[in-house]
């Protein structure tokens, strides 16, 4: 049962969700483009203030342990700058999905197939650049998807933001212990497919390289794939840029082979995923979401 929060608590959460619908007001007055530029602008001026910048600058070294500090300064402004953008994006993303010239969807004939029943399939990606564009492709190409996300501490801005991606065709489901494992679960036995992003610390989950170092990661889409006998579908999305454009691709599905040693082939599942990431933040480093401690605790203190 949760509890009921105290009465300084609540009016906190009214005023930050205020301080949200006093923005979004603001963002749906300008065109995209002017209100992207400005959230790359405000985050890339404010972000090094602020203590999330050791976080970063930590993950960038941990993942790049070898680049100069040249490039480590380079990729923390340029992260800034994504971070900013996306933020500042978010309340105008239902007209940015809206608009064909913004959105390119390349491998929209995967999507086709999958919508078309040859689906289910677990949908795996991480937290690149737009990455609500993913939600959005996947929903407009008319695949019926449980899309999962973690709700917000604070429910009044939980509940603007899903409101929010309704606006866009998005209908998110927050999965929370066992119940919403089994909820998934009875959403794919009816044929319908699961999506979750699968780049952040998961306590207690499986152990797994990521740019050599090992990290926890929820072994939920391997699982699911492995129990219904279903591939992963890989997503990524990228800025194509200038300003709000972008180009979402359909990666080629990954199976995973069942040998009946379910634990070990979980773990392999774990590792594939971990190696899809990776290789997408490589690819393009200043689109991650460094902002978040991806590893245990004991590599940040070495660090």
């Amino acid at each position: 049962m949760a509890q009921t929060p105290s009465f300084a608590q609540d009016l906190a959460w009214r005023l930050e969700a205020l301080a949200f619908d006093v923005a979004t007001g603001l963002a749906r007055l300008f065109p995209i483009d002017a209100v992207s530029d400005f959230g790359a602008w405000l985050f890339r001026t404010l972000g090094p203030r602020t203590s999330a910048r050791r976080v970063a600058e930590r993950n960038l070294r941990i993942a790049f342990p070898d680049a100069p500090d040249e490039e480590i300064a380079r990729l923390l402004t340029a992260q800034w700058e994504e971070l900013g953008r996306w933020i500042a994006e978010f309340p105008i993303l239902d007209r940015i999905a809206a608009d064909p010239a913004r959105v390119e969807v390349e491998g929209a004939e995967r999507l086709a197939e999958i919508a078309a029943g040859a689906g289910p399939v677990v949908f795996i990606s991480g937290h690149f650049s737009a990455f609500e564009v993913m939600a959005a492709a996947i929903v407009r190409a008319g695949v019926p998807c449980q899309i999962t996300y973690r709700a917000m501490n604070n429910p009044h801005v939980d509940a603007r933001v899903r409101k929010n991606r309704v606006r866009y065709g998005v209908r998110l489901f927050a999965p929370k212990g066992l119940e919403g494992a089994r909820e998934l679960m009875r959403a794919l036995s009816r044929g319908e497919s699961v999506a979750l992003m699968n780049d952040q610390k998961f306590n207690g989950g499986v152990a797994a390289p990521l740019f050599g170092v090992m990290a926890h990661t929820a072994p939920g889409p391997s699982t699911f794939a492995l129990r219904f006998g279903v591939p992963l579908q890989p997503m990524s999305v990228q800025r194509v840029g200038p300003g709000a454009r972008f180009k979402v691709i359909v990666h080629p599905p990954i199976r995973l082979a069942d040998t009946g040693d379910r634990d070990a082939d979980i773990e392999a599942g774990v590792r594939r995923v971990n190696a899809f990431i990776e290789e997408r933040v490589r690819a393009r480093p200043s689109e991650w979401f460094w902002v978040h401690k991806r590893w245990p605790a004991e590599v940040y203190r070495r660090t």
